[in-house]
């Protein structure tokens, strides 16, 4: 039967034995975790690479993710955990249990076992567990010998000394509870606690030590305190007296229960429960401690079936196994991420708070009083009249230099020779024949930027004045092409969103101003400002294609 103060003792000494290692392990994971695991600012991963989504409901839902139809991204893939451990195994029953320490043995004291867990969410994972132990007592009290097997052996109302020897094989499956994974004041974990509870199956097979090495019944009158009875100061006297008599034997059996089993070996359903702690001491490698009490609802663990004036005790034993193990992540690291109960289910809506990729963001609105394009804090010749052409610094085109914007100007190719000229733009010199028509070289057309917010490919107000200035200089120089160059290539999702805005200019010449598409050299994924595009005259003799496919259209934008 369980008594309430063994389980209380075996609480506390866990709790006292756990709590330097504990600390010491805490301090040395915390140390290296930040210096050992890759991370995309500040992330586990990065939750925006397709890689970590598989399946088509979960890359239907991260297309729906990166198109904005839903705020919620799919679960990652996550690796497996298999894990190896050994520990102290004893049985709260009839008979006190002995540790590695005073047992006569120590491997009869001890157990090992295996897991594989599995993550079904940040919280929960299922887990199996093999457990192969051994369980062995004895009492430093007597008892009499009038229950079997020892009545078999000894006369009726003789004292005796309990003993036993368990063998057990237990296989149980698991709901484990991720207790402190979601942080909000820091990114990761270096130390997981849980909890778990579950059932499975238990083999034991007890074993009594009754006889000695002749085969005779044991004569305990010379152990300590038999005849004048135990007391506390003669109690580890007592123990030891019974170390050195009983022999490694245990020859009798206690007879099978009403079980499933044979050859003494008993089968039997049993429920687990217990908790623990992780200490992450690399990517793929932690270190377990581990708490397991097994309720075993039989009253014969330990060999003993004890009764009270005739009849048998409704107490039934109960077995704990006290581990320390090493569990190792398996799985392609750049396809899952670590298992879930190490992962911070906060850090991708941190990280888009912080330094935004996805989120959808108001444009900037800084004032363009005269409308050319360029805002009025940068804008060097404010005042511009509508749909003149303005260079870079909002300053009317000037092909010739001759100081008269073309918009004025009369004649619009003064050669220098001919400067300077009148308030018209006519120079000094007669003017050849169509000296005032002629198209201006192709590097006349102004260089710019296109500055595109968060992740949206859409043209705005100030964009489509920009390009209305482009169209015009276009216009006038209908043998020039133009280079658009779109910046990102750090990512998949950056050369995609580079692609989209170079193609979104592009089309919007095409569409809105009649520019042919031709006309424009397309390229993409430069290194620069991921947030820019840039567009320039093409140098002589400079060819490219205006048009090119999407490299990763799962991660296209509306």
């Amino acid at each position: 039967m369980v008594n309430k103060k063994y389980l209380l003792l075996a609480g506390v000494c866990s709790v006292l034995a756990a709590h330097p290692a504990l600390a010491q392990e805490s301090q040395n994971a915390a140390a290296t975790w930040g210096s050992r695991d890759m991370t995309y600012r500040g992330q586990s991963y990065d939750a925006l690479d397709s890689n970590f989504y598989t399946g088509k409901k979960k890359m239907t839902q991260y297309r729906q993710y990166m198109n904005h139809q839903t705020p919620f991204l799919p679960k990652p893939n996550n690796q497996w955990e298999v894990g190896v451990n050994f520990g102290l195994s004893n049985v709260f029953g009839d008979v006190t249990s002995k540790t590695p320490f005073t047992a006569k043995k120590g491997t009869d004291a001890m157990g090992f076992g295996i897991t594989v867990r599995k993550s079904l969410g940040y919280f929960l994972s299922l887990r199996a567990q093999y457990i192969h132990a051994r369980a062995t007592g004895f009492n430093y009290r007597t008892s009499l010998a009038n229950e079997q097997p020892w009545s078999t052996y000894y006369p009726q109302n003789q004292l005796i000394y309990r003993n036993y020897r368990t063998n057990i094989d237990e296989l149980s499956l698991q709901m484990v509870g991720a207790l402190n994974n979601i942080r909000f004041h820091k990114a990761k974990n270096s130390l997981s606690l849980y909890g778990f509870l579950g059932g499975g199956m238990m083999i034991y097979d007890p074993r009594i030590n009754a006889l000695d090495a002749n085969g005779n019944p044991y004569n305990f009158s010379g152990i300590t305190g038999y005849t004048t009875g135990m007391t506390w100061a003669n109690r580890k006297q007592t123990n030891k007296d019974l170390k050195n008599l009983f022999d490694d034997s245990y020859e009798s059996t206690p007879g099978r229960e009403s079980r499933s089993g044979k050859n003494n070996k008993n089968i039997i359903p049993v429920a687990t429960v217990g908790m623990g702690a992780q200490f992450r001491l690399g990517k793929v490698v932690s270190l377990q401690l581990e708490e397991k009490l097994t309720f075993s609802f039989v009253d014969k663990l330990d060999g003993q079936e004890q009764q009270y004036n005739g009849s048998l005790s409704p107490d039934k034993d109960v077995w704990n196994y006290f581990s320390l193990g090493l569990n190792f992540n398996l799985g392609n690291k750049h396809k899952n991420v670590a298992p879930l109960w190490w992962v911070n289910p906060l850090d991708h809506a941190y990280s888009e708070l912080s330094d935004p990729r996805h989120m959808r963001l108001p444009e900037a609105t800084l004032a363009d009083s005269d409308g050319d394009g360029v805002a009025d804090q940068f804008d060097k010749c404010p005042g511009t009249p509508a749909g003149v052409a303005v260079d870079s610094h909002g300053c009317p085109m000037d092909t010739d230099g001759d100081g008269v914007p073309d918009y004025k100007d009369k004649q619009l190719i003064t050669p220098t020779e001919c400067q300077p000229v009148d308030a018209d733009g006519v120079g000094k010199c007669p003017c050849p024949d169509g000296c005032g028509t002629a198209a201006p070289a192709c590097g006349t057309i102004g260089a710019g930027s296109l500055n595109f917010s968060g992740s949206s490919s859409k043209i705005s107000g100030g964009m489509q004045a920009q390009l209305a200035n482009l169209a015009a200089q276009m216009s006038a120089n209908p043998n020039c092409k133009v280079v658009i160059i779109g910046a990102g290539n750090s990512s998949k999702v950056q050369q995609q969103r580079s692609w989209d805005r170079v193609n979104a200019v592009i089309e919007y010449m095409s569409e809105k101003h009649g520019i042919d598409r031709n006309r424009f050299i397309f390229q993409y994924g430069a290194a620069g400002n991921q947030e820019a595009v840039l567009y320039r005259s093409a140098n002589s003799g400079e060819e490219g294609p205006s048009n090119v496919a999407p490299p990763f259209p799962n991660l296209r934008r509306n």
